[in-house]
């Protein structure tokens, strides 16, 4: 919940925001299931043994983990985790991919906005 929350108050306009987990039980529980409900968020849950319906974000975590994660030996989950947030700018920011027109996640989204 202390996730979700701090989203929430990051994050204004929440209507229509899709969410996408696994099927951990914390994200089956009613509690957060309402929360997200009373922001407008759509939860999307992967199914088991289905990867379509995750596979944006199973190709993130993959990029993610070859470009960040095997290359280091972290001292700390908090030098990770640091690392980490910059990894996601740069990912959102920076990164260029073939899909997108050359372009990063950011700038492919103000084309259409």
């Amino acid at each position: 919940m202390s996730m979700l929350n701090k989203a929430f108050r990051k994050v204004k306009d929440t209507k229509g925001m899709i969410l996408h987990s696994d099927q951990g039980w914390h994200y089956q529980h009613l509690r957060y299931q309402q929360a997200l409900k009373d922001h407008g968020v759509v939860q999307s849950m992967s199914r088991k043994g289905n990867c379509l319906d995750n596979s944006m974000m199973e190709n993130f975590f993959g990029l993610m983990k070859t470009e960040l994660l095997y290359l280091h030996d972290w001292s700390s989950v908090e030098e990770f985790e640091k690392e980490l947030i910059s990894y996601i700018h740069y990912y959102n920011h920076d990164r260029i991919k073939l899909r997108l027109k050359g372009k990063s996640p950011v700038q492919y989204r103000t084309l259409y906005q």
